[in-house]
């Protein structure tokens, strides 16, 4: 896609997913002129969700905005550090976790997890 492409107006804006191909619609009303800044809101699904992004040394997890002043950490990937991250979930008052992992890191954060009643996607 383009530059031209991607600032031209749609009736319903459309935006290329690069990496799979796929095409993304994206809904909304009025959207204004060229240039203009628009505000977008999406539908809250899972309030009590956070996001895990796991890496062999690092894992970053973010919680929504109200629920700590940190909203986003990172923790270490050893044990205690993965039990910390479970107890810091479960103070944020979260249900369900979104994991992304690169390889099999993903497999002791789950176990715990699991042992805590979190809901895992």
């Amino acid at each position: 896609m383009t530059s031209a492409e991607e600032g031209s107006d749609l009736d319903e804006e459309t935006a290329r997913n690069r990496t799979s191909g796929r095409t993304l619609r994206l809904q909304g009303g009025d959207h204004g002129k060229r240039g203009e800044k628009r505000e977008r809101r999406s539908a809250i699904l899972e309030p009590d969700a956070a996001g895990i992004d796991i890496g062999a040394e690092e894992i970053y997890v973010a919680v929504p905005p109200d629920r700590d002043e940190q909203a986003t950490r990172r923790f270490s990937s050893f044990t205690c550090d993965l039990y910390a991250l479970a107890e810091w979930l479960e103070c944020c008052r979260i249900r369900t976790v979104a994991m992304e992992s690169t390889g099999v890191y993903w497999i002791p954060l789950f176990q715990i997890l699991e042992e805590r009643g979190f809901n895992r996607v």
